[in-house]
């Protein structure tokens, strides 16, 4: 076989064999074509896309490019919640300790950021310490000791997923369906999980962004799943405006601590209660009454705050030494009104700008940079009125730009 070859076919819309997909992707993993082929062939299927039989062999690539974890002796009682990626989305660090702290066994891994989206692993190591590159047993001893676990994916554990994953991030192909199937779904079947709910993001701030693309890429999901004999579930959720109050790395861990201790409450606490409901529905076999009880006393307790603590802990992170940093201004309003949009994507981009992602697949992140807000979309706002708190490191945005994320309306009640 040959790569041009095979680049060329996608690039005229053909559908690729088994063989041809596992040659090409193969190839790249052991080195023996550059980035370039590669990312053409990338954007060949960012553009043409590719059919289910394609897809589902892609996934198959990626599991088959490694190891799979074994989790049969915790009995069919593992969950994994994946997020396909928005705006400020630190959902796995509310909701995988609020099931844990209810009694699933949740393997959650993760990847680092992709586009303007952030990643969970790139927040998560803004705590000084932590491990999140993990071997099988070490793994294995997190969910017998702790009951949870949060880690990016072993070199060994689809490792084809990883070296794709960061050259997606630069080649301006983050956004295509089957890659993101291909991805989520082989990080999921090989980390060995029972039941996969996805947290799928719609809008300006999402990989994913209208309702179209949502649905087509929910059945992907479905095809793969029922491929390999997994339950997935997928809810859709809104990722126009930034999701919770902050956008960054090192505050929104911080901010998910302030939720775990019931000291905030805001759309971010809304979306996961109704996820946590639903896994605990499914992952436990209750009623939604029974849920609904079980997630309210987990947070009220706190002892999905003090799985999250233990977490940190076992994994060998510091929880007091988050990268926030001390250089710091106030973006004021500049007329009154009503905040009619906040955009996401806007947003996203300001904050990868500042320095808190990635433009090159080899840039170090700034993890102390980000934004905080303090008015959302429908508040009524006054001029000169405090709107967010930027945290600037070397490099910084300015007040404009910040205020073009707005859309502020005039009040006309009054």
């Amino acid at each position: 076989m040959e790569v041009l070859k095979i680049i060329d076919k996608k690039r005229l819309g053909e559908e690729l064999t088994k063989e041809e997909i596992e040659f090409i992707f193969n190839s790249y993993l052991k080195k023996l074509i550059p980035d370039y082929q590669m990312a053409s062939m990338l954007m060949a299927i960012a553009i043409n896309g590719m059919t289910d039989e394609e897809t589902v062999n892609l996934t198959d690539v990626f599991i088959n490019s490694g190891e799979t974890l074994d989790l049969s002796k915790y009995g069919g009682m593992v969950v994994d919640k994946h997020s396909t990626g928005g705006v400020g989305d630190k959902v796995t660090f509310i909701i995988v300790p609020v099931l844990a702290s209810c009694g699933l066994k949740v393997c959650k891994m993760s990847g680092r950021g992709l586009g303007i989206t952030g990643g969970t692993i790139d927040k998560l190591e803004s705590i000084k310490g932590i491990k999140t590159s993990l071997t099988n047993e070490e793994i294995i001893d997190c969910l017998d000791n702790v009951g949870m676990v949060i880690c990016s994916q072993s070199e060994n554990l689809a490792p084809m997923d990883k070296v794709i994953y960061a050259l997606r991030d630069v080649t301006a192909t983050v956004s295509s369906l089957p890659l993101i199937a291909a991805s989520i779904m082989s990080k999921k079947i090989a980390a060995g999980s029972d039941k996969i709910f996805i947290d799928l993001k719609v809008g300006k701030g999402a990989l994913v962004k209208t309702i179209q693309e949502a649905e087509g890429l929910s059945e992907l999901f479905t095809i793969i799943a029922k491929h390999y004999n997994k339950e997935v579930y997928v809810e859709f959720s809104n990722m126009n405006r930034p999701l919770g109050s902050a956008v960054g790395n090192g505050i929104e861990i911080l901010e998910a601590l302030d939720i775990l201790q019931g000291k905030e409450k805001n759309n971010l606490t809304k979306l996961c209660t109704k996820i946590i409901i639903k896994m605990l529905m499914s992952g436990k076999n209750l009623t939604k009454e029974e849920a609904e009880k079980e997630a309210a006393e987990a947070f009220a307790s706190k002892k999905a705050y003090n799985k999250f603590l233990e977490f940190v802990k076992y994994q060998g992170g510091d929880i007091s030494s988050i990268e926030i940093s001390n250089k710091r201004r106030i973006v004021k309003a500049n007329k009154s009104g009503i905040i009619k949009t906040i955009d996401a994507e806007k947003i996203g981009t300001l904050v990868k700008n500042m320095g808190g992602g990635r433009t090159k697949k080899e840039d170090e992140i700034d993890r102390s940079v980000g934004i905080y807000f303090f008015k959302f979309t429908g508040q009524e706002v006054k001029l000169g009125e405090d709107l967010c708190t930027l945290f600037i490191g070397e490099k910084d945005v300015t007040d404009e730009e910040v205020l073009d994320c707005y859309v502020i309306e005039d009040n006309v009640s009054n």
